[in-house]
């Protein structure tokens, strides 16, 4: 009896083209995260050589524009793009006074860091919700690679952590971590 290896790629989309820069007031910090959300993306240079490009005839992305323009880079028009928004990003709201300006990764990390504790998610999903959530997308994920040997995600950096994780759990093994950075990819497998 002959044990096939099923695979599961996770890719973060490429870096999104919105300034960064200099100071940022909380209401320069909110409309940041706005824009982050609809900006075009850069040019992806170079494919990873872990994809097995000429395999993948279908590519899950969420709904969110950076991914979606990513997997057409990646994978050209031909391939089959099931968007989806179990695959979106997890939500963040900038928290804190309106007062003062700081550069912009201080607001995204102290309101990222009081979501993740509970303390800031009025009228976004809970970071309890969010990890629910990771964990259909790693079900949904699943799914297809026992149907077709391969499933493939282009989406974002927490999400896909948080998918990771759950896949872990269901005793999947990470062969290639691409951790956090722009089209960083992660490979999981598992033998069946």
């Amino acid at each position: 009896m002959t044990t096939e290896t099923i695979h599961i790629y996770l890719i973060r989309h490429a870096r999104p083209m919105v300034d960064k820069s200099g100071f940022f007031s909380k209401e320069q910090a909110t409309q940041y995260l706005q824009e982050y959300s609809l900006a075009e993306v850069e040019q992806v240079i170079e494919r990873s050589e872990h994809l097995p490009i000429d395999r993948i005839k279908k590519v899950f992305c969420s709904t969110l524009p950076r991914s979606k323009a990513t997997a057409l880079q990646l994978f050209g028009p031909q391939v089959e793009l099931v968007e989806d928004v179990t695959f979106r990003e997890f939500e963040n709201r900038i928290w804190g006074l309106p007062l003062g300006k700081f550069p912009l990764l201080w607001w995204q990390v102290t309101s990222r860091l009081l979501w993740l504790m509970g303390l800031n998610q009025k009228e976004i999903e809970s970071f309890k919700m969010a990890r629910k959530r990771a964990s259909q997308a790693a079900d949904h994920l699943v799914q297809e690679a026992e149907t077709a040997g391969m499933a493939v995600l282009v989406a974002h950096g927490f999400l896909n952590e948080f998918i990771k994780r759950a896949l872990k759990r269901r005793g999947w093994r990470v062969t290639i971590d691409g951790g956090r950075k722009f089209v960083g990819v992660t490979q999981l497998e598992k033998s069946r």
